[in-house]
């Protein structure tokens, strides 16, 4: 009898691993009291409306990145890969970095989710996928310059995902302050902090030079864009709505030495995806072209960092040879809106290229403008404070200005309205800046 009971207890067991992948195994080897809490959860939007990209992080090796999603409840599952990540510090901090790809989402719906590793799963969150098509209205909130000290806009951009106001996130760049700084435990901290934002609205970002430590090694590791998934090339583009969007790396202008061939690389490729972008049958059915980047093209403050210098490498490429700028590439393609951050302030420019004002009219300057409309959104909160405007003239494509922290919300209507409001956190989430953007048409400017 006994031998019976033993074979029964063989069988079962030996059912039991098989149905296993062998990294469970390997969980299965750690007593369950080691295991470590799923954390810094994040989520981003994948290569298309079906499906949604989730990272989070571990602090030992556990395999088997698994979510667990559905409608009301969490009856589907998805698999992913972990990777191991060593910060570049002396203390060489390493945790395991786990993404999934959520698949089959009906568009505009709201799921749960819980990830971990099939033994031990985080708490469930809540995101809405992106709705399909482009005849609808994304609502999305856009900032930079966001640091772990005096994260002042954080409660606030919680309080409103709370209330389902946005779609998307857009992050332009600077993460933390710094993502490496304390051997990477700022990084750890930073995105604990932000997940009630980024675990429940796609986070979408760009790198900023605060991410620029071991090659960016912080900034590619964590987070995971569509497109780009392994972050080899921190450029890509997406779909929302009536909208194309283009983000990119301003830092390869900057830090050469990590490459030479990285400006032309990201110049070739955004080329050719504003070239896909603006064919007649797809600016048809998505009109607008937005693009951000981390260091603006043109900024007014006096803190004699790149904008404020005549000529932008952003805008105008490489020094001397004038290679690979960008102002004259986004312009050739109508490009209609730029986001950047960078300078700790906010500021909204009249229509301009090549330091002229172009507006559409007199009484009307945003109404069928003759050139991009930029906004520097770099106020939400850090250590390194304001970078003022003090003691020089105004320039004359600069319309608005502000040094209060907060933030900016942008709602693209439809194929010919956008509009754009910046909140002051210090005014109790005043609106002290909007303006609606119209086009008739979109294309290249004359």
């Amino acid at each position: 009898m006994k031998h019976v009971v033993f074979i029964h207890f063989f069988t079962v067991l030996l059912a039991l691993v098989t149905a296993w992948e062998v990294e469970n195994i390997l969980v299965s080897s750690i007593p369950l009291k080691d295991f470590k809490q799923p954390e810094q959860i994040h989520i981003s939007f994948g290569d298309e409306p079906t499906k949604m990209l989730v990272t989070w992080s571990t602090m030992n090796v556990t395999q088997n990145a698994t979510c667990l999603y559905g409608i009301g409840t969490t009856n589907m599952i998805a698999k992913g890969y972990t990777r191991k990540f060593v910060d570049g510090g002396p203390q060489q901090h390493t945790q395991f970095i786990h993404r999934v790809t959520l698949i089959n989402l009906k568009p505009g719906t709201r799921y749960v989710y819980s990830c971990g590793n099939g033994v031990l799963m985080s708490d469930l969150l809540t995101f809405v996928s992106m709705k399909d098509g482009s005849d609808w209205s994304p609502r999305i909130a856009l900032f930079g310059d966001l640091g772990f000290v005096n994260p002042q806009s954080v409660p606030r951009l919680i309080n409103d995902t709370k209330k389902g106001m946005y779609d998307a996130i857009f992050h332009v760049g600077d993460f933390g302050y710094d993502l490496d700084a304390q051997n990477g435990h700022i990084g750890d901290e930073f995105l604990n902090l932000v997940q009630p934002i980024a675990g429940q609205v796609p986070y979408m970002t760009c790198p900023g030079n605060h991410e620029n430590a071991y090659n960016f090694s912080n900034y590619k590791n964590r987070f995971t864009m569509p497109g780009d998934e392994h972050m080899d090339n921190m450029f890509y583009s997406f779909n929302i709505g009536p909208a194309h969007v283009i983000s990119i790396s301003t830092e390869y202008f900057f830090y050469l030495y990590y490459g030479l061939m990285q400006v032309p690389r990201q110049y070739e490729w955004l080329e050719n995806d504003l070239k896909e972008a603006a064919k007649p049958e797809n600016r048809a059915k998505r009109p607008w072209i937005i693009t951000m980047g981390h260091r603006p093209m043109y900024c007014s403050n006096n803190d004699n960092d790149d904008c404020t210098h005549h000529e932008s490498l952003v805008r105008v490429g490489v020094p001397f040879l004038h290679l690979f700028g960008l102002e004259k590439l986004f312009h050739q393609y109508g490009v209609d809106v730029m986001v950047w951050a960078h300078e700790h302030s906010y500021e909204r420019l009249w229509p301009v290229y090549d330091r002229k004002v172009m507006n559409g009219s007199r009484d009307e300057p945003y109404t069928n403008p003759k050139a991009p409309v930029h906004f520097v959104t770099g106020s939400a909160g850090c250590q390194e404070r304001h970078d003022p405007f003090k003691n020089q003239t105004i320039p004359e494509w600069s319309a608005v200005r502000s040094l209060d922290y907060g933030y900016s919300r942008m709602q693209i209507m439809n194929s010919s309205h956008l509009y754009w409001e910046q909140v002051s956190d210090d005014q109790g989430g005043a609106v002290i800046d909007k303006v609606m953007i119209i086009k008739d048409k979109h294309g290249p400017y004359e």
